[in-house]
Order: C-alpha cells, then sequence, then structure tokens
C-alpha cells in the first residue's frame, strides 16, 4: 500500500483534527524519528490495522463456545455480557474471562439484565464458586461482577449499550468504562478498541484508544524496532500514540496477532510471519531461544 493511498484511508478514521494534512510528518513520527525501515514497519502495521477496521462486521468467537459467542456479539439486546466479560478479562486466559457471564447466566436460566441483576453478591459468589471456581480469584472476580452489574442497573438503567451508543468521543467512552470497578486504562482501550473494530461502533473520533500492551505486544514492539528489548507498558502505548496519535490503538490487535502466531518469545516462526521481509530482527531468529 503507497503512503499516499494510506493516508487517504487513515483520513476516514482520524477524525478532525488533521484535516487537511497532507504529509505523514503531519500526523505520525517523523522520518527522522525512525528512519526508512522503520517507515516501512509502520506503514504495514497501518494497513493490517487499516484492513480490519474496515472490513465488514463479522461474528467473533470469543469463547469457542456458540451459544456464549452468540450473547457476546449481541451488543443491542445483551449489552451486558460484553461489558461483563471485559471487567472478568484478567489474570485467567481470555477464552475463560469471557464465558463467566454466560455461564452465570446458563447457572440461574434466565439471559436477562433483570434477572441477573436480581442476585445478590453472595448468590454471585456461590455461582461463581460452585461446583467449580470460574476464575482463579473468586472472591475478588465475585465483588467486581456485583458491582458491574449494580453500575449498569444504577448508571445506565439496566442498558450497557449507554455506555458507547450515541457516537461519543473515545476519551468518554474510555472514562465511562474506567468508572467500573476493576476495570484499568489496558481494559477500558480493549474495550473501546473491540467496539471499534470489530462491532464497527461510531466514535466521534478514536484519540483516546491505546494499545494493550501485553506480553505479546510489547515483545513485537521490541523485535520490530519501535522500543528497547524488554520495554515498559508506558513505553510501549507512548510509542504507538507516536506513530499515530489519531488512532494508537490501530495497531494493536495486529501486532497481539503476530505474537501470539508467530513471534513466540522462543523459537519465533520468522518464515512464516507477515512481517518477515522488513522486521529487523528476523535475521537473528536463530539467536533467540
Amino acid at each position: 500500500m503507497s503512503v499516499k493511498k494510506l493516508l487517504g484511508n487513515l483520513k476516514k478514521i482520524g477524525g478532525k483534527g488533521n484535516e487537511g494534512s497532507t504529509s505523514p510528518d503531519d500526523s505520525f513520527s517523523t522520518s527522522r524519528d525512525l528512519g526508512a525501515k522503520g517507515i516501512l514497519i509502520r506503514d504495514r502495521l497501518l494497513g493490517l490495522g487499516q484492513e480490519m477496521f474496515h472490513a465488514q462486521k463479522e461474528f467473533n468467537a470469543f469463547t469457542k463456545v456458540p451459544e456464549a459467542d452468540e450473547l457476546l456479539n449481541d451488543i443491542d439486546e445483551h449489552p451486558h455480557f460484553f461489558v461483563l466479560a471485559c471487567i472478568m478479562d484478567r489474570q485467567i486466559k481470555a477464552e475463560r474471562a469471557w464465558l463467566i457471564p454466560y455461564r452465570i447466566h446458563k447457572e440461574i436460566g434466565d439471559y436477562s439484565f433483570q434477572a441477573l441483576s436480581g442476585l445478590s453478591l453472595l448468590e454471585i459468589h456461590r455461582l461463581m464458586s460452585e461446583p467449580e471456581a470460574l476464575h482463579r480469584f473468586v472472591d475478588i472476580m465475585s465483588r467486581l461482577f456485583y458491582s458491574g452489574i449494580s453500575r449498569i442497573r444504577d448508571v445506565y438503567g439496566g442498558d450497557a449499550s449507554l455506555i458507547w451508543k450515541g457516537k461519543p468521543s473515545s476519551a468518554e467512552v474510555i472514562y465511562r468504562f474506567l468508572e467500573f470497578d476493576g476495570i484499568g486504562p489496558k481494559i477500558a482501550s480493549m474495550a473501546a478498541n473491540i467496539l471499534a473494530r470489530e462491532f464497527k461502533v461510531p466514535f466521534a473520533d478514536y484519540y483516546s484508544i491505546d494499545i494493550s500492551a501485553d506480553v505479546h505486544v510489547k515483545r513485537v514492539f521490541a523485535r520490530l524496532g519501535f522500543c528497547n528489548p524488554d520495554p515498559t507498558v508506558e513505553q510501549v502505548v507512548y510509542k504507538a500514540r507516536a506513530l499515530y496519535p489519531q488512532f494508537p490503538g490501530i495497531f494493536d490487535f495486529s501486532c497481539w496477532e503476530i505474537g501470539r502466531k508467530w513471534c513466540k518469545p522462543k523459537k519465533p516462526l520468522c518464515n512464516e510471519c507477515n512481517m518477515r521481509d522488513i522486521c529487523p530482527s528476523a535475521s537473528n531468529a536463530q539467536s533467540i531461544h
């Protein structure tokens, strides 16, 4: 993809802050900062992000359990499933965390928010711990689940989709997620990014959606040469902001996928990676053990 074409596509999601920009240096890290290869890497990742952002909405297999995924994808009629799954997404595999709202609903035999909102904290703790623990930290996550239900009921009248309806700014959406107990900046950005990228929920802008710097993303940013080896979360977040301020989170899924599929901690599969021809670490793959 040419830089000119890429810039044309990026204007569609960049908001109004840089209208009329014709140079990549107006909105990206400068050529002086990145160098020629860095520009190629940045533009390749942006192209991958653009493809996902502008693709048609598809069904997302969050858990690989069809009935649970149907409910998680139904953000119009069952939006609380998505929000509560985000709250649960910590310290365990995502597929397991995102199953928790479904498993609790299935146990009580009703998939409505009204049925869920009638549960006490003690009942939620029991449902999360019996007959098997749904999370590593049952006590803490039961309280966070109960608190999330309470906030959806008391602040949003039982309709969690009001968090993102009406084309709010990305900062407002992030802030609304941050008001839930247990949600920090990483999960808030992840939630907003999924809404924008996967569910095609429109926002007024995308400036505040950061990259979610997990171990995969941190490793990929380091090996692509954007950060020093073993970067901090903050370093990755701010580098992504520098690379594309209008939507730093556009790098998120492509880097996560690269890290999970090919850019392994040990014995990376460089020959299969879609960045292999321009990655500065590909030629050194044999030294990574």
